[in-house]
C-alpha cells in the first residue's frame, strides 16, 4: 500500500514540474513573414533567413513578393560584400531528393542590383519552384562557382510557400 501512496505523491509532485518544463520550452520554429511597403509604396511581403553553406559561410536568403497576391516571387541570395562576387546570369540549382529545379537568374532586371558594384547579391525567379512544391520539403541550393550546398530547412520552405497568398500591408 505504501508503494501506491508514494507513486501517487510522486505523480502529484512531477505534474507541476512537467507543466513548468513545457511552459518554458522553446516553441517550434514558425513562419515569420514580414509585410511592408517599399520605397515607392509598393507592398512587399518577405521571408528573411540567414543560412550557412557547407564551408560555414553565412548567406542572407530573402524570398519575397512585390504587390498584391499573384505578384512576382523572387529569391535573393546575398553574400558578404568584398568576400564574394556573383556573376550573372547563373542559374540557381535547387534539389530535394530526386527532384531538381534550375531557377532563372533575374538579377539584372533589378536596377538596384544591376548597378550595385559590390556584386554580392543574386536574384532568382522563385515561382517555378513554389508551383511544384506540394510539401515543406528540405531543399539544397547550389550556385555554381559560389557555393556547393546551402541547406534550406522545412520551416523556411513553409514561409516561402505562404508568400503567394500572404496579405499585403
Amino acid at each position: 500500500m505504501s508503494r501506491g501512496i508514494c507513486g501517487r505523491i510522486g505523480a502529484l509532485l512531477l505534474a507541476p514540474l512537467l507543466a513548468l518544463i513545457l511552459a518554458v520550452a522553446p516553441a517550434p520554429a514558425q513562419a515569420l513573414i514580414h509585410a511592408h511597403p517599399d520605397a515607392e509604396g509598393t507592398p512587399v511581403v518577405r521571408s528573411l533567413e540567414s543560412l550557412r553553406d557547407l564551408d560555414d559561410q553565412s548567406w542572407q536568403v530573402v524570398a519575397y513578393r512585390e504587390g498584391p497576391p499573384g505578384g512576382p516571387l523572387r529569391l535573393r541570395i546575398v553574400g558578404y560584400p568584398g568576400k564574394v562576387r556573383l556573376d550573372h546570369p547563373t542559374a540557381l540549382e535547387v534539389r530535394s531528393g530526386r527532384l531538381r529545379w534550375d531557377l532563372e537568374d533575374v538579377t539584372l532586371a533589378s536596377a538596384a542590383l544591376a548597378n550595385d558594384n559590390r556584386a554580392a547579391a543574386a536574384e532568382f525567379d522563385l515561382a517555378p519552384l513554389l508551383a511544384d512544391l506540394e510539401r515543406n520539403r528540405p531543399l539544397r541550393l547550389r550556385l555554381p562557382r559560389v557555393f556547393s550546398e546551402l541547406a534550406v530547412p522545412p520551416y523556411v520552405v513553409a514561409e516561402w510557400r505562404s508568400l503567394p497568398d500572404a496579405p499585403a500591408p
